[in-house]
């Protein structure tokens, strides 16, 4: 444990070095790259005039805050549903979470597109819950439902259908354009209002996560033994799927739908910082912002100078990794 606690201990020392050499680079290369004295200049001196200074503050700068908060919510978020289940497939993108926010950004864009920022972020929450909500009341009805296989399976299941419901409404009701960001992860278009206004969201379900770390941990160790403790096993598990609904609700709004984050951190994590979810969660989080960003920044590269979703590299390491859990965990089950 003392290895553990140490390498934890590192992450977070790194980390705002990582961050902040991610965040230069970030700003630095794009379609356009821009000289390293600008930055300094657009952050002190801003010039309205000036077209990079307007880069870098309206969409460089926004994009890879954007993208390390995004990377922070779907990490930490993958750790308390991977830590609640016991199950090393969970994550937002795998048990339909993701998929129920965009369904309900679908909906808001035909039905109420006038519903605004505010209005954006709260009915993505209410599709993060109602993808959740489906994906755990049908496991519930079948047998063995709650295994691990079963439940990715469902949560494949049901999130392919609220994604395909989704496109054919974009169809038919002629928004394919509009709703194409939450479909293709675009960060590029980040809206720097829109990070402002999700701050106090993410604050709320961030600091549930970090509070129930303790009981995810126990949690962990299975329902019998946590009940055994004195754990309210259906409290806890309530409330840490709030802290899911509000953290996956915030970055599709955000961004759209991205997919591996929340599978790939948390198992790195667990790795560098043993199984005490008061640390795995905030490392989860930190690492997630980290990889998020660099993800990004490699996906400028891809096809140079045109820009490719994240997700496609996202997809590029959690794919293999995806298949290499399923080896090497068997039925899913943590530990």
């Amino acid at each position: 444990m003392r290895v553990n606690f140490s390498a934890a201990a590192a992450i977070f020392a790194a980390a705002p070095a990582a961050a902040a050499l991610l965040i230069v680079l970030s700003v630095l290369f794009g379609a356009k790259n821009i000289a390293p004295a600008t930055i300094w200049e657009a952050l002190v001196q801003f010039d309205a005039g000036n077209v990079d200074h307007q880069i870098i503050r309206s969409s460089r700068l926004p994009r890879v805050v954007g993208a390390m908060l995004i990377g922070a919510f779907l990490a930490a978020s993958g750790a308390i549903m991977q830590g609640m289940t016991r199950n090393a497939l969970a994550s937002p993108s795998l048990m339909g979470v993701s998929d129920g926010s965009v369904f309900a950004v679908t909906m808001t864009m035909i039905f109420w597109p006038d519903s605004g920022s505010v209005g954006l972020i709260a009915l993505s929450m209410v599709g993060s819950a109602v993808g959740a909500g489906l994906v755990f009341g049908v496991a519930r009805l079948i047998p063995q439902g709650m295994s691990p296989v079963k439940l990715t399976i469902l949560g494949t299941v049901i999130g392919t259908f609220l994604s395909g419901v989704s496109a054919a409404a974009a169809a038919y009701f002629q928004i394919s354009q509009n709703i194409g960001l939450w479909y293709n992860a675009r960060l590029h278009q980040m809206d720097p209002e829109l990070i402002k206004l999700s701050l106090p969201f993410a604050a709320v379900g961030l600091g549930l996560g970090l509070c129930l770390s303790k009981s995810v941990t126990v949690l962990s160790l299975g329902d019998e033994l946590s009940a055994g403790l004195g754990q309210r096993t259906v409290l806890v598990k309530g409330l840490s799927m709030l802290a899911v609904v509000i953290l996956t609700g915030v970055s599709v709004a955000l961004a759209g739908k991205i997919a591996f984050v929340g599978l790939i951190v948390p198992h790195i994590a667990r790795l560098l910082a043993g199984v005490d979810y008061r640390r795995i969660i905030p490392a989860s989080a930190v690492l997630g912002a980290l990889f998020l960003a660099l993800c990004d920044l490699i996906a400028r590269f891809v096809n140079a100078p045109f820009e490719t979703p994240v997700g496609v590299v996202t997809a590029l390491f959690g794919v293999p990794f995806f298949l290499y859990l399923i080896r090497a965990k068997g039925g899913g089950k943590l530990g």
